[in-house]
């Protein structure tokens, strides 16, 4: 129990700011590009209390750490209102894109802490604490996994908008379709991959990717460890 507890103080704070980012920054690209539903409905605040979704931002990404499955979750979608965009069909991709480009970022900046902070990642060196140590690659884990998978093209992913956005218009029409079966299609994801652990479906698709940006950004920061 207390393994238990000390997973969730980390991984709590590093999903609620790695979500509540990722949402807020979609809000603000939307805001940029002609659209202000998520500012007029207060959503342009890092506030977590006004984004977090208790089930898409606690209970289940909780769950899957504590049963060794993929850390991932959603809170509630910031409004956007993709026909007040100045160029609805370009601005639907750029304010997807917006979103796991923070989370790039967060992870990005999240290295260089590291590296500054702890000057190594083999073990917290005396005077480093563990936790801030084991926190900070926690972080870097997040963003990346949250990134990727969202760009996944399965509705209502931010990957689908973006897809849908390149496709000629017409298949475009057929392609947005699948949103009326989009949450179905992902619980059907997550319920294969439950029911068959070792086939590993999820971590085949997202782990590769993940596990090379995380390479770049442990290495980023073993240069920042080594420039300062």
């Amino acid at each position: 129990m207390s393994e238990t507890l000390q997973l969730a103080l980390l991984l709590i704070p590093c999903l609620v700011i790695a979500i509540v980012f990722h949402e807020v920054a979609h809000g603000w690209a939307a805001l940029a590009l002609g659209d202000p539903t998520a500012k007029e409905r207060r959503r342009l605040t890092l506030n977590p209390i006004r984004h977090v979704d208790p089930v898409g931002t606690l209970l289940v990404p909780g769950a899957l750490a504590l049963f060794g499955g993929p850390v991932f979750g959603w809170a509630k979608p910031v409004p956007v209102n993709f026909n007040r965009l100045r160029n609805p069909r370009l601005g639907m991709m750029l304010v997807a894109a917006a979103g796991p480009a923070t989370n790039l970022l967060l992870a990005t900046l999240g290295a260089v802490a590291l590296g500054l902070y702890a000057g190594t990642l083999v073990a917290p060196p005396a005077g480093v604490s563990e936790y801030v140590f084991a926190g900070l690659q926690l972080f870097i884990l997040i963003n990346g996994f949250l990134a990727l998978f969202n760009l996944l093209p399965i509705p209502p992913f931010d990957g689908s908008h973006i897809v849908e956005g390149m496709l000629p218009r017409s298949l475009a029409a057929q392609y947005a379709k699948l949103r009326n079966v989009g949450m179905l299609l992902f619980v059907a994801l997550i319920a294969a991959n439950w029911a068959f652990p070792d086939a590993g479906i999820i971590e085949k698709v997202v782990g590769p990717p993940v596990e090379w940006l995380q390479g770049w950004f442990f290495a980023l920061a073993e240069w920042v460890a080594g420039a300062s």
